[in-house]
């Protein structure tokens, strides 16, 4: 089995990522703002956590033992 250690900033980064997509797709999928409002937030947030992922995935996956 590969190990991986993270600090906690890195471990931060990696959650706060996620969080953000998840908010995005919840906002995306949610009937609480307008639609116009709900677009824009809820694309934002996704796109933002899908694109952060990808350089932090690679630091993730470099630091494997």
């Amino acid at each position: 089995m590969k190990e991986t250690r993270l600090t906690i900033p890195e471990l931060m980064l990696v959650v706060g990522t996620r969080a953000a997509a998840g908010a995005g797709l919840a906002l995306l999928l949610a009937d609480r703002l307008s639609k116009e409002q709900r677009k824009a937030a809820g694309w934002s947030l996704f796109l933002f956590g899908a694109v952060t992922t990808i350089p932090l995935g690679m630091m993730v996956l470099g630091k494997r033992r």
